[in-house]
Order: structure tokens, then C-alpha cells, then sequence
């Protein structure tokens, strides 16, 4: 790649990142095949990251704890400690900043840096990924692979395909290796495309990335209208411009602050829960949560949306609705008469062991429309000391008098982030 006219863009990816923080921790580990994962007593025992030992015994990310057993019984399972990996993804991401102001984060455990302007300061590309793995090694612990292109997309699958898989965890794919190299890959290879879509694109002829690419656009859109409906012209050209490594956005340290879409929270449960007042509390602590997080960012939702998975694991049933509300809010009493509407009108009356709500089409919450027939002012009011309790004691400071049943999870998820222990 010509470091004068051409971005050097990287994607730094954290191996096993949450299974590499606890191996880091506990060195007694170290030759011993580790998993982190949920609680099985709760129903969410299943596989967050497994160490490379692990997965040579076939430890698969996001299978249940009990298979993984099966597979390997010796795995080491550790309880997942949440804020503890954002931490040290936040001391990555310093490090990263240590060779690049531009560094975007695309999760927790994966970042873009643009270090083409680094090159003069740090030298050639190879030079800074290896200094960058030495780093982060030293101070973390943490394995870090990284893929080098000039834009994001092609960094990207130069991680994910390449290196990953290799001993330095170090590839570059630059455009001109784009039809030898990327071209041969199988589908399902390709960034986006799940197990379903390479269905898709096997009868639709295409077994290889280079067949998607090599396919003309306007051919590949009506392909994907005569299987998907009229709506797909998108997703065609994503795949396509995907195939031929096209990607012209560039490296945003923003991202990772943009406003959000939907603010929305899900629960799976310990149990089935099949009687309206267990169901109504679990509704109600969602419901809370959510107007809560948008009370905290400052936006109001105009849209409720409810998700709903019922038992029996093997043939579940379930929905996923939505209502427009009169005005935008983030009153929880407000938004839970709309989400009791909503359940109660699509719920089969199956047991329930997985439930979700979601506020959209979100506004500033500074923006509100007064009326003659409530005192929004004493309500924004009393919410905004609850939360400021909350804030400053902890989410279990208050909580609702159904909460304390056995059907509330509210004191459960208190010591959670993001559904995980802290």
C-alpha cells in the first residue's frame, strides 16, 4: 500500500477477549482450558468467550454451558465480571490513542484505528501492529490481532478471515489482493452474511465473495427483489459494495457518541412466568429501566415497542409489536399503560420466558407539550429526584413494592451490566 496517497486503516480485535482478561488474572490458568459464561441456575449459562484451549475441545461462543461441558469437562468456568472488561477496554483504547487520535470503537473488544498519519512518527504499518500487540500484551494480558487496509470494511475482513487465523495475528489485504485473495473465500465467510444469507446466496448461484462481486448491481438488485421483496435494493448494494471491498466512511472517534435510535432493554427469565401480576412486574422493571436510561440521555420516545418469547425452548412463540403514543414521553407510568396494551394484545397466553420493551423515534426531552389535565412539571420533577437517588446509591435504592415478589428481577439486575455481574 502506498503510505502517500492511500489510508492506512487498522481493526484491532481482542482475542477471547473476556476468557483473556481472566487468564491474565489468574496464571494458574494458563495451560487450562477457560469459559466465561452466565449462570445456569438463571437460565443464561451460556458461553460469553472461551480461550483458544476451550475451543480446540469445540467451546463455542454463545452454546449452552452444559454442551460445552460435554465437550470439554475440565473447562474452567469463570463468572463474568462486566465492568471489569469495560475497564480494560477503555485502557486498550488509551493505548491505541497513544499512536492516533483517530480511534473508533466498534465494540468492546474491537476498534478502528486510522494511522496513516502515524506512519512518519511510528513507521510502516507492520512496525506499529507489532508495537501495538507488545503494549497491549504487557499491559493487559490481552491478545490482540489486527487486519490492515485502507478503509474499514477490508480491515475488517482482513481480521476477521485472516488474522485471526494466523500465528503473527497480523494480515494485510490491500485493494490490488482484493480478487486473488478475497474472491476465492466462501460466503458465509464474508462480513454480514450469517448462515441463513448463504443459504440465500447458494441458490441464488453464488457459493464465493467473488461471485457476489462479479455480479453487476443492477443484476444483483433484481435478483434480491424476486427473493426478498422490493425493499432489498439496499441490503443488495451493501452485500455488493462488501464484496468489492468498498467503504468510504471514514474513522469516527464520535461514533461511539452518536445519538441513538432506540433506547431499549431485555430479560431473559429464570423461570416461566404464566400469571398476568408476575408478567405485569417484569413488564413494569423494564418499562422502568428503559425511561430511566432515557430520562439519563435526555430524550423523550414517541414509539413503544414490545418483544415477547414464550416457552417451550424447542418451539417457541412470541411477537414483536409496536404503538405510536399520543405525545413522546419518558414517564414509566405512561409508557407501561401502552406497554400493557401492546402484550396483552398479542400474548398467546403461553408461558413466557423472555421479554423485551423498547422507546423510538426518540426527541429531546426538553421539548414537551403541556397539558391542561396533568402537571407534567411535579412528574418530570419526581422523576428526576428518584433518579438522582438511583444515581448516586445505586439502581436498588428504590424499587417498586412488586419488585421485592418472588417474580421481581429488579435487586437481581441491579448488580448487572448490560444482563452480566458486573
Amino acid at each position: 500500500m502506498s503510505q502517500k496517497s492511500e489510508r492506512v486503516i487498522f481493526l484491532a480485535d481482542c482475542e477471547s477477549f473476556y476468557a483473556s482478561v481472566e487468564k491474565a488474572e489468574h496464571p494458574e490458568y494458563k495451560n487450562k482450558p477457560v469459559a466465561v459464561a452466565g449462570d445456569p441456575t438463571r437460565r443464561s449459562g451460556i458461553i460469553l468467550a472461551a480461550c483458544p484451549i476451550a475451543k480446540s475441545f469445540g467451546v463455542t461462543t454463545a452454546e449452552r454451558l452444559g454442551e460445552a461441558l460435554i465437550k470439554c469437562p475440565d473447562l474452567i468456568i469463570m463468572r463474568p465480571r462486566m465492568q471489569h472488561y469495560i475497564d480494560v477496554s477503555l485502557m486498550i483504547t488509551q493505548i491505541y490513542e497513544d499512536f492516533t487520535d483517530l480511534v473508533e470503537v466498534f465494540s468492546i473488544d474491537e476498534q478502528f484505528l486510522d494511522v496513516s498519519a502515524s506512519l512518519s512518527i511510528f513507521g510502516d504499518p507492520i512496525t506499529i501492529a507489532k508495537t501495538i500487540q507488545q503494549r497491549v500484551m504487557m499491559q493487559t494480558g490481552v491478545r490482540i490481532r489486527i487486519g490492515i487496509s485502507t478503509n474499514k470494511i477490508l480491515a475488517k475482513i482482513a481480521t476477521d478471515i485472516w488474522a485471526k487465523k494466523n500465528k503473527t495475528g497480523i494480515f494485510t489485504l490491500p485493494p490490488s489482493d482484493i480478487t486473488t485473495t478475497l474472491w476465492k473465500e466462501p460466503v458465509h465467510k464474508m462480513f454480514g452474511v450469517g448462515s441463513r444469507m448463504s443459504k440465500h446466496f447458494a441458490k441464488l448461484g453464488m457459493v464465493t465473495i467473488g461471485d457476489i462481486a462479479t455480479t453487476p448491481l443492477p443484476q444483483l438488485k433484481d435478483k434480491f427483489r424476486a427473493r426478498f421483496g422490493k425493499q432489498s435494493d439496499i441490503h443488495a448494494e451493501v452485500m455488493w459494495r462488501t464484496a468489492n471491498g468498498l467503504d468510504d466512511s471514514p474513522v469516527t472517534p464520535s461514533t461511539f457518541h452518536t445519538p441513538p435510535k432506540s433506547i431499549g432493554h431485555m430479560m431473559t427469565l429464570p423461570r416461566d412466568y404464566a400469571v398476568s401480576a408476575e408478567i405485569d412486574t417484569i413488564l413494569l422493571e423494564l418499562t422502568e429501566e428503559v425511561c430511566r436510561d432515557c430520562r439519563l440521555k435526555g430524550y423523550m420516545g414517541w414509539v413503544v415497542t414490545v418483544s415477547c418469547m414464550c416457552s417451550p425452548y424447542e418451539a417457541p412463540t412470541g411477537f414483536s409489536r409496536q404503538m405510536k403514543m399520543p405525545d413522546p414521553t419518558n414517564n414509566t407510568n405512561k409508557v407501561f399503560e401502552t406497554v400493557k396494551k401492546i402484550f396483552y394484545q398479542y400474548w398467546d397466553h403461553m408461558p413466557v420466558r423472555r421479554a423485551g420493551v423498547m422507546l423510538s423515534t426518540l426527541v429531546d426531552d426538553q421539548h414537551y407539550q403541556l397539558t391542561l389535565f396533568e402537571d407534567q412539571e411535579k412528574t418530570r420533577a419526581l422523576d428526576k429526584v428518584t433518579d438522582t437517588i438511583k444515581e448516586r446509591y445505586g439502581s436498588a435504592a428504590i424499587v417498586r413494592a412488586s419488585s421485592l415478589t418472588r417474580a421481581g428481577q429488579a435487586l437481581e439486575r441491579s448488580i448487572k451490566i448490560g444482563g452480566h455481574y458486573k
